[in-house]
């Protein structure tokens, strides 16, 4: 076999994790799957009403990116590496930001009981699920897929991911429990949530997706974003975090 053209490069992510800290280990991306209106005050704030009978609630929606729109954008204080930049996405007017936990998927499963779903999941990232919002407002109105409101080019930034393995129980439990997640523009707080605000919890969601999908290793899932989310100018620098994992940072050009 002989390709047309030289293959890309396998889309990845740094792993850190107390026992892969000198192993240079990264992630290869495989899908992108991600949770639309999975917080209740981000659903009020897009004009929606989170009631039992409407379909975000009563079951996760599900988008997708490409692989390829991953971008590693670390904190500069967590790393070495020159600032991550990212250039402002074509036409758009309203580039907004969605600060959210991102699950790596490290096993193969189709119809995964909530029960097990956490033996699925390899390790946590934050990411942030940029978003063309003009775009996607014109797509709602006319009852059209979200495609070029998500999953365009260097759509999802992500911190390294934090390797499962590595976290003690209570570390485990804290952060699908009670840790906050936040997002700040240029130094000012724009996204401040609980991850236990989340409407689908993170087996629900592992679970649900592997009804649709036969996920597999190297799958990554954006669980959905708190209220604050706003538009993007050239010129910020966007840093969020969620406790106990690595930060992230990225600058609009």
């Amino acid at each position: 076999m002989k390709y047309a053209f030289s293959p890309s490069v396998v889309p990845h992510i740094p792993v850190q994790g107390k026992s892969f800290e000198t192993e240079n280990l990264v992630f290869p991306v495989h899908r992108i799957y991600c949770v639309a209106k999975n917080y209740a005050e981000h659903i009020r704030e897009m004009g929606d009403h989170p009631t039992i009978q409407s379909s975000a609630v009563s079951s996760p929606v599900f988008f997708t990116k490409p692989p390829d729109a991953i971008v590693h954008a670390p904190s500069s204080s967590d790393s070495t590496l020159p600032r991550t930049t990212i250039p402002y996405a074509l036409a758009t007017k309203q580039l907004d930001h969605e600060i959210e936990l991102v699950l790596a998927i490290g096993r193969s499963g189709i119809n995964i009981p909530d029960s097990k779903a956490l033996e699925y999941v390899y390790g946590y990232a934050v990411g942030v699920d940029l978003t063309r919002r003009d775009l996607q407002a014109i797509a709602k109105r006319n009852k059209q897929p979200w495609d070029a409101a998500k999953a365009f080019d260097q759509s999802a930034p992500m911190a390294s991911i934090l390797a499962k393995a590595s976290m003690t129980d209570t570390e485990h439990e804290h952060l699908l429990q009670s840790a906050n997640i936040w997002l700040n523009v240029n130094e000012t707080r724009k996204q401040q949530g609980k991850l236990s605000d989340m409407i689908h919890t993170v087996p629900e969601i592992v679970a649900e997706a592997s009804k649709l999908f036969h996920l597999q290793p190297g799958d990554l899932i954006f669980t959905g974003t708190p209220s604050g989310v706003g538009p993007l100018i050239k010129g910020d620098t966007v840093t969020g975090g969620i406790d106990g994992l690595p930060s992230i940072e990225f600058t609009i050009v």
